[in-house]
């Protein structure tokens, strides 16, 4: 029996001998139009950022936007971003008004990509009429990254995990 990957799955004859054609993993489910991919990516966009967009925006004079963490207090003391505004999700409904100005736009962040803290504080700033978007890979991806966390003593920095960031380079250049 000879097996093909193509898309789609089906048996037929070719030459006398049986031929099963086995579905892609990755095609199981076909790809959509290229209109329906610019209109999905575009909405991704809008929603997240990542780690080096946060990070290069924050190196600016105004980087245009509010960073929150949205982690408990022993997370934050643990460590957070420079520049970042401690405010829990669960005290979003309570303190977002006095901590943040609506009208800019705010990037969420918590633990890392296994944790949904981030959306949670974007869909609760989101339902009190901020304009947001939430950092992809968090302060674990920040701190994979090489970048500084601020600490109770102080600023510390680790090197970059050369397996998830560019090793003596700026930025990822994508």
């Amino acid at each position: 029996m000879v097996l093909a990957f193509m898309l789609g799955t089906s048996r037929h004859s070719v030459l006398g001998m049986a031929t099963t054609t086995i579905t892609s993993p990755i095609l199981a489910v076909p790809t959509r139009a290229p209109e329906d991919a610019v209109a999905y990516f575009s909405a991704n966009l809008a929603f997240q950022t990542d780690v080096s967009d946060v990070r290069a925006a924050l190196d600016l004079d105004e980087p245009g936007f509010a960073l929150v963490d949205s982690r408990g207090q022993v997370a934050w003391a643990q460590g957070h971003i420079p520049g970042a505004i401690h405010l829990p999700t669960a005290e979003i409904p309570t303190r977002a008004h006095a901590l943040l100005d609506p009208g800019v736009p705010v990037v969420t962040y918590c633990w890392g990509p296994g944790c949904d803290g981030a959306a949670k504080a974007a869909l609760a700033l989101a339902r009190l009429g901020f304009r947001v978007k939430e950092m992809r890979g968090g302060i674990e991806y920040w701190i994979r990254e090489g970048l500084a966390v601020e600490t109770t003593e102080g600023l510390t920095q680790r090197p970059a995990d050369p397996l998830t960031a560019p090793v003596n380079a700026v930025a990822c250049d994508c």
